[in-house]
């Protein structure tokens, strides 16, 4: 009898235990992760996603992948829409640039609010530039304006509501010029140079080193000079009002359990501070590195008044 209540009693303080310890209260991930790229393969969120991913389910021992979800004129917004109508668990997570949270509220799609998302942390700036063709004849944004008062340039770009080609918008404002035409490409690299379709391209230098020495970057769309083109200006030099440098971070639907998040930043902030990482920074001139949640929040703040600022100037 002793020994039958003893083991009931055993039984009893292990069940409450296995309910009541934070191991158990923080298990997660139980089931495969998708991280979701609004963009197709080859550039550099999609690179240091899918490095984030590998670590994750090494760590982890559950199945985790990278999704990528190009939206086409629709820019990142597509794809953000199926993370933001996805679960709270942590098993789909964005890989998202600036203009999801900043642009995204303003652009009447329904799913895309100010609070829809909670930034697990932000892990890049990008090289992003503005450049033409090698046997362009101009060879500055200043020689382009004047250039573009007497000739047609159509200018090819990621999304019309994405904040690179905001700011070239702005620049044509500001520089008293008018762009012939401009179209959404799902990639812009050295063939949509070559091949015509666009005359300047607003896109990341990683896009480009390919055909580094047959092309002209005109200016950089980054806070600071990238350090492979340190001759090239950036806008914010060049027009102080559109300083706003392009980052990308990674998201999670509001509502997520704060160790879930805590588990995601911890993984993706080894793997973006390890040699690896600073290697590709190194060959590409982007900024990697990370930035946490209450950080990031801050950031987007910031960026929400420069992007009202650019709004304004071009009448949206």
């Amino acid at each position: 009898m002793h020994k039958l209540l003893l083991t009931t009693l055993s039984a009893a303080l292990f069940a409450a235990t296995a309910i009541f310890s934070p191991a158990s209260a923080a298990d997660y991930p139980t089931k495969p992760v998708s991280f979701v790229v609004p963009f197709p393969p080859g550039d550099l969120e999609d690179v240091l996603t899918r490095m984030i991913a590998e670590e994750f389910q090494s760590k982890t021992g559950v199945a985790a992948a990278v999704v990528n979800k190009p939206g086409g004129g629709g820019g990142p917004f597509p794809g953000a829409v199926g993370v933001a109508t996805g679960p709270t668990d942590g098993t789909v997570i964005g890989s998202f640039v600036v203009d999801v949270p900043v642009v995204g509220p303003l652009i009447g799609i329904d799913e895309l609010k100010v609070d829809t998302f909670e930034p697990i942390g932000i892990f890049l700036t990008y090289p992003f530039v503005i450049a033409t063709s090698k046997d362009a004849p101009y060879d500055t944004m200043a020689q382009m304006v004047t250039y573009a008062k007497t000739n047609k340039l159509a200018l090819g770009h990621f999304g019309a509501f994405m904040i690179p080609t905001q700011v070239t918008l702005a620049a044509a404002k500001t520089m008293g010029f008018e762009w012939g035409s401009e179209a959404a490409f799902d990639a812009l690299d050295c063939n949509t140079l070559s091949s015509g379709d666009a005359d300047v391209i607003n896109t990341t230098l990683q896009l480009i080193l390919p055909c580094l020495s047959d092309v002209k970057v005109l200016a950089s769309v980054t806070g600071e000079r990238i350090p492979l083109i340190p001759d090239t200006p950036t806008i914010g030099e060049l027009e102080a009002s559109l300083d706003i440098a392009l980052w990308n971070g990674l998201f999670v639907t509001k509502g997520t359990p704060q160790h879930v998040k805590d588990t995601i930043a911890e993984i993706a902030k080894s793997v973006v501070t390890s040699d690896k990482a600073q290697a590709i920074a190194a060959e590409t001139g982007a900024g990697i590195y990370w930035m946490g949640g209450d950080e990031a929040t801050a950031q987007i703040a910031s960026d929400r008044n420069v992007t009202d600022k650019i709004n304004a100037l071009i009448g949206e």
